[in-house]
């Protein structure tokens, strides 16, 4: 039976605060006017788990030892970490959540491996290999290594390094990679002995192998939902951890993460009207193609005076933000303009689609980044509602969201998923640089629309023509 020492109930309450540091932390990142000190919440329940645990950790009676290698790694890691974050652009954010969930993952993964050739003898003599910490050990090894190669897979798409791999192969070759894995997991827990190391290095690197031949071929439409997913993975495999090691924060944390990441995905998966195997194997992207090419392909442009004149004589705007607001760095302009606007007596509101951008809430964060109001910030269903009585809808850079083929095309890769209808507003103007088609490489007929006017040129030029021309009204 332990003795349970002040020591270790000091580490074990340390570990206590930390989950509910944890906790408190994550219900602050609900709302963007708490979500700072929500990431400070949760970091404080890290740094007291690492502190108290270097200080009132034992193993065998032994405090932890190699302390200067551990603060030196702490040291470079948290360096590192807080010049990315701090340089990072917003259009690269995507790339960097997926860059550290990998790390996470990876983290994960290396623990399990390191920890395998410690399985207690006395327990696979009783049992074998088929015990419960076997089973957390392969676990965690297996969606570590998945979460972290899908990671960098997808911070190749999102930066433009990799592409898609569109064959109907893929399916198959990655629905036997997964047989594999786990038809290995059966087969060394059913071994009476510990497996040579070599079978856990195979076993490693087929999970990172699927990890890559997993992501390969999601189309990029979809990257925010394999963000998600992927995180909830990191989570998971931090949860197998906490299991291993008996550690309540490392327990709390990953469940955390595991629990909100699925819930996430979920979400996301609802809000595009398709399920989550049909994201993994079905996905659309990189090659897709509307099949209504047939009616009036006319493009009708404004003046950025007759836009002045349309937005500074309206009652009400709203405004629909997409990933090329982003790659313009307009989103302060864009609250100038709704500053103005506002002070003219016009209701400005913005309409937030659930997948626009590149990764979850990539626009919650974008505006939050330039003081724009939580509460202009509406929901898709909310902002439909209010669309018959909207008199202008300003779609800045953003082009699948408000795709009508989603509404009119049952041909459409995106038929059935629910976007923000734009056209049911009275005046539609579309901000964008030329009519490529976006990230889901699919036509849009909002442009063609008889309500629609476009207005070319990057976002952040054209905003401050636009914010030039209301002052001069």
């Amino acid at each position: 039976m332990e003795v349970f020492t002040s020591q270790i109930s000091i580490l074990e309450m340390s570990y206590i605060l930390a989950s509910v540091l944890f906790v408190l932390g994550l219900k602050k990142l609900s709302h963007p006017a708490t979500a700072r000190n929500g990431n400070l919440w949760a970091a404080g329940g890290m740094v007291l788990a690492i502190v108290f645990t270097i200080l009132f950790h034992k193993k065998d009676g032994a405090h932890i030892g190699n302390i200067p290698w551990i603060l030196a790694a702490l040291l470079i890691g948290t360096v590192i970490g807080w010049m990315a974050a701090k340089k990072v652009k917003m259009t690269a954010m995507p790339q960097m959540v997926s860059l550290f969930n990998g790390m996470g993952g990876a983290c994960a993964a290396l623990i399990s491996l390191m920890e395998f050739p410690h399985i207690p003898e006395a327990l696979i003599v009783r049992h074998g290999m088929l015990n419960g910490e076997t089973f957390t050990i392969l676990m965690g090894l297996m969606i570590g290594s998945v979460s972290f190669s899908g990671s960098m897979i997808a911070f190749g798409k999102l930066d433009d390094k990799i592409g898609d791999v569109k064959t109907k192969l893929m399916r198959y070759f990655n629905l036997a990679f997964l047989v594999l894995l786990v038809a290995m997991v059966v087969y060394i827990m059913l071994m009476q002995g510990k497996p040579d190391m070599i079978w856990i290095y195979l076993f490693t690197a087929l999970a990172l192998i699927y990890g890559i031949t997993f992501v390969l071929p999601i189309g990029g439409a979809d990257m925010p939902v394999v963000i998600s997913l992927l995180n909830s993975f990191t989570g998971v495999a931090a949860a197998f951890g906490g299991f291993l090691y008996n550690n309540q924060a490392m327990l709390t944390g990953g469940i955390l993460v595991g629990s909100s990441g699925t819930i996430l995905t979920i979400l996301m998966c609802k809000a595009m009207n398709r399920s989550l195997l049909n994201v993994i194997i079905g996905a659309f992207g990189g090659s897709a193609v509307g099949a209504a090419d047939d009616g009036d392909k006319t493009v009708k442009e404004i003046s950025l005076s007759d836009a002045a004149v349309l937005l500074s004589y309206s009652q009400k705007v709203l405004i629909v933000p997409g990933y090329g607001l982003a790659v313009a760095q307009a989103q302060h302009l864009c609250h100038e303009l709704d500053d103005l606007l506002t002070s003219k007596g016009v209701e400005v509101k913005y309409g937030i689609h659930p997948v626009a951008g590149r990764m979850p809430g990539h626009m919650n964060v974008l505006l939050a980044e330039a003081d724009v109001p939580y509460e202009k910030l509406t929901e898709m269903e909310d902002a439909n509602n209010e669309m018959n009585n909207t008199d202008v809808v300003i779609v800045v850079g953003a082009n699948d969201v408000v795709n009508p083929a989603a509404e009119d095309d049952p041909a459409s890769p995106i038929y059935g998923m629910p976007v923000i209808k734009a056209w049911e507003a009275k005046n539609v103007i579309v901000m964008k640089r030329s009519m490529a088609k976006g990230y889901a490489a699919i036509e849009n007929n909002l442009f063609y629309h008889v309500k629609n006017r476009m207005l070319f040129g990057d976002a952040k030029s054209s905003m401050q023509k636009l914010i030039a021309e209301i002052k001069n009204l």
